[in-house]
């Protein structure tokens, strides 16, 4: 029988939501960044390269010479901005350039910091007042406590990996023990002190899961919470290619994709047993030589 699925390798294209920008944290401590401009916005964006450890320089030429990466531009006149982020952009630094998006290299997003969790919210320069609105509802949902229960699971790493060798075991035991009323849940203030109670106690199936459920949407908002969240969980994504990108995109971007043929899966489960668990032919990896992959998979069914 011809297969019924294509194994995706994970450089495939796969059609997923577009990104305006590419979220990065840059790491600066210690490295010279270029600010350019007086008054309030250049002040600003010097406050914030101090907070995250780099050392502020005004002087053009000299950021040039020490071979400086990223340049601030807050100059009021709008020619002075396009001037200087022209030459700092041909000097090879990356340039933004305050209330300017369209010469701008990258944004600056509002930041919510939980040291050593930050969280960056950001419009791609289209509304500095609604990134910041939404980082102040999100400040009154995520506890303080949050960074310490990063700090936590950090000085258990070495503990977590001698439990759990394999890289997906790891990560299904965390998500089942961080997501909501989970041991660790990463809303509940408390969670961080338990850390190592966890880690003592509470045992974690190493077992796969197959879930399957039936789409009728293009819109992701319609997506229950619980499909939701399946999806954000799963190790592999198994999906006719009429599902919609957008739906997709709220996979795991690391997730292996399988296109599905859905009428010949159907027809080979029925084949084979019509009460077996929810499958798909040949989900199984190539080579592996096992029934079912490891992990978490999410078969989606498109019936709109």
């Amino acid at each position: 029988m011809q297969n019924a699925c294509r194994i995706g390798s994970r450089n495939a294209h796969t059609p997923m939501s577009e990104l305006q920008s590419l979220p990065l944290f840059h790491q600066i401590t210690g490295q010279k960044v270029l600010v350019l401009g007086n008054g309030d916005a250049a002040e600003a964006k010097r406050r914030l390269v101090e907070r995250a450890g780099g050392i502020v320089v005004d002087d053009e030429c000299d950021a040039v010479n020490d071979g400086v990466r990223i340049a601030f531009v807050a100059f009021d006149e709008e020619e002075a901005c396009e001037t200087a982020a022209g030459n700092l952009r041909k000097a090879g630094m990356l340039v933004n350039v305050v209330d300017r998006p369209d010469l701008c290299d990258f944004t600056t997003p509002s930041i919510l910091n939980r040291n050593p969790v930050l969280i960056a919210v950001g419009t791609g320069g289209a509304s500095a007042g609604l990134a910041k609105h939404t980082r102040l509802r999100l400040e009154q949902i995520l506890p303080q406590s949050l960074g310490q229960l990063a700090q936590a699971l950090l000085a258990a790493r070495p503990r977590l990996r001698e439990s759990f060798p394999d890289g997906a075991d790891r990560r299904r035991a965390l998500d089942e023990a961080l997501r909501d009323g989970g041991a660790l849940d990463a809303l509940d203030d408390g969670s961080y002190r338990r850390v190592v109670d966890w880690l003592e106690h509470d045992g974690i199936s190493h077992k796969s899961q197959i879930v399957e459920f039936t789409l009728s949407s293009a819109d992701p908002e319609d997506l229950t919470l619980k499909q939701a969240r399946l999806l954000g969980e799963a190790d592999i994504v198994c999906a006719p290619a009429e599902v919609p990108p957008e739906v997709l995109g709220r996979a795991r971007a690391d997730a292996r994709r399988i296109t599905c043929d859905f009428d010949a899966c159907r027809r080979t489960r029925s084949e084979q047993a019509p009460d077996m668990q929810p499958r798909c032919h040949k989900l199984e990896l190539a080579g592996s030589g096992e029934e079912y992959a490891s992990g978490l998979t999410v078969i989606l069914r498109w019936r709109p």
